[in-house]
């Protein structure tokens, strides 16, 4: 692939997936994602990193836009020490100049490599704060909601700036601007304690039985590219299989009631997680005073949740749609089919891209 004069790669090193975006020209021609157990150690990492070489031969030569959540695995004894880690290992394995990689530290701007262990508070889990600060570089006013596999932001902007004063997890936590849960990796045991099924409200089990795959996948909604991690039991992602650790929520096996009904399981399961988010969007709403003519921008591999959320958060007005990945994100006219959709997915690697770009055009 012929590298043009101007050509950067954002990076979104997240605890479970890396996600990257090729920009060219200031347009998006290719965005992928591999997962990244980072738990399990650095060399996941390393391994990702191999399959974007192999993906783009041409990016060392290329700028580098780094922004990451992956800190916050367990690997590291704190965060400090996996902000240093992640971008220790990513200035060895990138084969590219120290001064070609950049790392997204918020408000504080841009650090290169060697300054990562001064700025690493700014550093750590900003990769909210690139979306929305793109969203908000680009629409007149609204709320980001990224639902990802593990975790939702809710982020509200406006008059070209993001409107949360929150920037730590921990303080998002407090303001309702990050849901810990997502459509993919979620334990079914942390979205709610009873549920209706069967014409009966019931308790569930308090055990690591089922995720949120399950319900989504039973659905049809999740996309199986992504569906990459193991299932609760390590155990296939058949239907059988996925209906078999819903029934265990329930104390129940897969051969006692109907796939139909299991269907039904699974939406209960789903209604729960929308009423969670709704709660959470209504009060990210009303923190801001945000008119009902506000965009709610759907991003992440959960986007298909975006509407009726809008809906269960606004009543019978609901705010107006648009996708990150094709209201926000410019996806060059020559790129392939579908990359719109991944532009959606991995929307922290897009916009750190983009705002890299527009910051040192």
């Amino acid at each position: 692939m012929a590298t043009p004069e101007r050509t950067t790669i954002g990076w979104d090193i997240g605890g479970a997936h890396v996600k990257a975006c090729l920009l060219q020209g200031g347009e998006v021609v290719d965005v992928a994602q591999w997962a990244c157990p980072l738990w399990q150690g650095l060399d996941h990492l390393v391994r990702a990193l191999g399959a974007a070489r192999t993906r783009w031969p041409a990016l060392e030569a290329a700028q580098h836009a780094v922004t990451m959540t992956g800190e916050m695995v367990d690997l590291f004894p704190d965060r400090e020490d996996g902000v240093r880690s992640i971008a220790a290992a990513l200035a060895a394995a990138l084969p590219v100049p120290p001064g070609a990689l950049h790392f997204f530290a918020g408000d504080a701007g841009w650090c290169a490599a060697a300054d990562v262990a001064r700025a690493w508070a700014s550093v750590a889990s900003a990769n909210w704060l690139a979306t929305a600060r793109h969203s908000a570089l680009t629409l007149p006013q609204g709320v980001l909601v990224d639902i990802g596999s593990t975790t939702t932001d809710l982020i509200a902007f406006g008059n070209g700036r993001v409107l949360s004063t929150s920037r730590t997890d921990a303080e998002r936590l407090v303001s309702g601007e990050l849901a810990y849960h997502g459509v993919v990796r979620t334990p079914l045991c942390a979205l709610t304690q009873r549920l209706t099924w069967r014409g009966q409200a019931r308790h569930v089990m308090n055990e690591f039985f089922a995720t949120t795959a399950d319900v989504y996948r039973v659905s049809g909604e999740l996309d199986p590219a992504h569906d990459l991690h193991p299932s609760a039991d390590n155990a296939a992602k058949s239907l059988p299989a996925t209906r078999q650790r819903l029934a265990r929520m329930v104390g129940l096996d897969e051969r006692d009631a109907t796939a139909a009904e299991w269907l039904d399981l699974a939406r209960a399961w789903r209604s729960a997680q929308l009423e969670a988010l709704a709660a959470q969007l209504r009060r990210v709403l009303a923190a801001h005073a945000l008119p009902r003519d506000a965009v709610i921008v759907s991003a992440g591999c959960g986007a298909f949740l975006a509407p009726e959320l809008a809906a269960a958060a606004a009543g019978p007005a609901p705010h107006r749609l648009a996708a990150y990945g094709s209201d926000v994100a410019k996806v060059a006219p020559h790129a392939a089919a579908g990359t719109a959709g991944w532009a959606q997915v991995c929307a922290p690697s897009v916009a750190v891209a983009a705002l890299f770009e527009r910051e040192h055009d």
